[in-house]
């Protein structure tokens, strides 16, 4: 099996076939980075007819035994990930009717802070907000996973504190391993180990070391360091492997409605555009390489198992109902 905790971009069924083909078992997709709930409402009701379309070879997970089933019949399961909490349109009744809907992951800040917190890119974190409390407690309740990928340390801090379940950091890395906003502190990801719960370690270039990016040995190395700081049973792969990103795209991430000027987000003005895949990524089914790259640099079969895909399915069945 083999677990992505995020990937972003176009699916269709070419991407479908490829990741089938490259041995992936569960996929977290994000639907969305600033949008709203009518917006949010459309994007889940295209996953709804591309799964219909493509129920050969894949299918919308909402529970640990889905992901599983996925496996048992040679399909690709997908949950639906949000990255930002502004699907809820600062409603808490919509928590659950979004978990109702599929929705399994969701991130309580992308790159600026919201009602819920504060976002890794503020000059200040303001920390978890009255309502970011309260989205956490119904997420906890409905079983939607809290993501803290993109949110400020002290707010991660804070939301790792008071969820009743286990949270993920689905696609980053080790700040002490590459300093960048985006990247989480050691302090943090021994909090986040010490209630349970999961990184997904990032092969998007702006936010990994360079030899991480030149050959797998070296991403493998980069895993090897982070399950040093927080743990075997607390490190996974999250890509953030984008299919078919234009700069278009990537302003819309970056940008969203809220800026007339330039923002990098984890880009910056020598790096302002699309970067190149790792050398040893090129197309995304090549993440199958780490099977044997996690064995070549030390971990038993067990531990690189749990790398895989056994940490996330773990947190998986803690978390979804």
């Amino acid at each position: 099996m083999l677990i992505d905790g995020l990937q972003c971009g176009y699916f269709n069924r070419d991407v479908f076939t490829m990741l089938k083909e490259g041995g992936f078992t569960c996929v977290t997709s994000t639907l969305g980075f600033w949008e709203g709930s009518q917006a949010s409402l459309d994007a889940i009701g295209r996953w709804r007819r591309m799964a219909r379309a493509n129920a050969d070879l894949m299918l919308i997970a909402r529970t640990a035994a889905d992901i599983e089933h996925a496996h048992e019949t040679g399909r690709v399961a997908f949950l639906l990930g949000f990255q930002n909490s502004t699907l809820f349109d600062g409603r808490i009744d919509y928590v659950e009717l979004f978990a109702d809907l599929g929705v399994r992951v969701v991130q309580l800040t992308y790159n600026n802070q919201n009602d819920a917190g504060g976002s890794c890119y503020e000059a200040s974190d303001s920390g978890l907000a009255r309502f970011g409390r309260e989205l956490i407690r119904e997420m906890n309740n409905v079983g939607i996973l809290v993501d803290l990928s993109h949110v400020g340390d002290r707010t991660t801090l804070d939301a790792i504190e008071f969820s009743e379940k286990p949270v993920a950091i689905s696609h980053a890395n080790a700040a002490s391993l590459f300093p960048h906003k985006r990247n989480k502190s050691d302090r943090v990801l021994k909090a986040l180990a010490e209630h349970g719960g999961v990184i997904g370690c990032a092969t998007y270039r702006n936010i990994t070391p360079e030899n991480a990016c030149q050959s797998v040995r070296g991403w493998c190395e980069m895993v090897a360091r982070t399950v040093e700081i927080a743990g075997i049973d607390h490190v996974a792969i999250g890509t953030d492997e984008g299919h078919s990103n234009t700069q278009a795209d990537l302003d819309w991430m970056r940008s969203g409605h809220w800026t007339r000027g330039v923002d990098y987000g984890a880009g910056s003005a020598a790096r302002p555009g699309k970067v190149p895949k790792p050398e040893w990524l090129q197309r995304t089914s090549d993440l199958a390489k780490v099977r044997q790259g996690l064995l070549d640099v030390g971990f038993s079969e067990s531990e690189r198992d749990k790398i895989l895909f056994g940490n996330w399915l773990r947190v998986y069945r803690e978390v979804f109902r």
